[in-house]
């Protein structure tokens, strides 16, 4: 018998292909900065930009989770909200307030990297070449991201000082970071290819490779949704032991053994709620112990999604979302391009 909340997976599903198609609208706008500023235009001469650079789009900084979390820092030490990319750091505190509130909903429902990589494994599972690794490897592999994790809290919160960081929020390079997204792919070289290369032949062989072994946004989202209220509930009672909630889950927690799926593992993406075949078995539930209260299973995405819309709209009706900063440089770079146009070669 069926899961009867595979309406679950069609949602998940929407959810990503929506904001999949976002991102590819940001990165080809980026793409279309990215060659004004090597002045190849489509249309335009060599080293001649076109007559004004077209915008960079917020959407990208989503790509810049560091300087979001020295701009955190610096915003947490009363030094003021990140002007240079607000868009990164609204959408970095909205993934921390998700993981509070609905585990790592921002992981299940709107990282591309994740949902690349959760592909890639179903690939390898078609073609017999993915493992599922023991617990003790289970465990070695998510080492790592915690390791890159405690070096970034420490680097950020311990050996710099807010002041400083808030210098190098308003530099060169930081002001550079999001139009300067799509160059190394550009011209790939072997510094680039080799550990891309690794990460995507990992994603293939091993369950969640990347997510749960090196993805230091993804540690400190796990560790954020350990207080989360939200949480799926098995009935052991129900339960048969058929395993096919663990089978599915992107992460492979072992689900069939667990009374509640609360680990820092625990993307929420509730695949096991909708594929198991046995009715009130796997619950979304609020709360612990008895008193926990059974809700919906599309509660968990709308309150991804009412988080997110909400972080957005605050940015955006509060001017926290375009770059008054980027927007100057923009137009003084355009000033420069065109004073010097003439004596660009042909």
């Amino acid at each position: 018998m069926p899961g009867r909340s595979l309406y679950l997976l069609r949602l998940r599903a929407w959810f990503q292909v929506a904001v999949i198609a976002a991102l590819a609208g940001a990165v080809g706008r980026l793409y279309a900065y990215t060659l004004w500023l090597w002045g190849q235009a489509p249309g335009a001469a060599a080293a001649v930009p076109p007559a004004a650079p077209p915008p960079v789009p917020p959407l990208v900084e989503a790509f810049l989770p560091g300087q979001a979390l020295a701009g955190a820092r610096v915003w947490l030490a009363g030094h003021g909200f990140d002007p240079v990319h607000p868009a990164g750091l609204t959408i970095f505190l909205a993934a921390l307030a998700m993981s509070l509130l609905a585990r790592r909903g921002f992981c299940a429902f709107f990282c591309p990297v994740g949902y690349l990589c959760e592909g890639l494994n179903r690939l390898g599972r078609r073609l017999s070449l993915s493992r599922r690794p023991g617990r003790l490897v289970s465990t070695l592999i998510s080492l790592p991201k915690y390791l890159l994790l405690a070096l970034l809290l420490w680097f950020v919160f311990v050996q710099v000082a807010p002041a400083d960081l808030a210098v190098w929020l308003l530099g060169p390079a930081n002001k550079g970071a999001a139009s300067d997204l799509l160059r190394p792919f550009l011209a790939p070289s072997a510094n680039l290819l080799i550990p891309l290369g690794l990460i995507l032949a990992g994603s293939v062989l091993v369950p969640g490779f990347w997510c749960r072994g090196f993805c230091p946004y993804g540690a400190l989202l796990g560790l954020l949704a350990l207080f989360s209220p939200l949480a799926v509930w098995r009935d052991r009672k129900k339960c048969t032991y058929c395993r096919r909630c663990t089978r599915l889950c992107p992460a492979r927690l072992p689900v069939h053994e667990a009374r509640r799926v609360s680990g820092p593992e625990c993307r929420g993406c509730l695949k096991c709620l909708a594929v198991c075949p046995e009715p009130g078995c796997l619950t979304l539930r609020a709360g612990y112990g008895a008193g926990a209260r059974r809700l919906p299973g599309w509660v968990l995405p709308l309150l991804c999604a009412l988080v997110m819309g909400g972080a957005y709209l605050w940015a955006v009706n509060s001017g926290h979302w375009e770059s008054p900063v980027l927007a100057e440089e923009n137009r003084l770079r355009h000033l420069l391009y065109q004073q010097f146009q003439p004596a660009l070669p042909p």
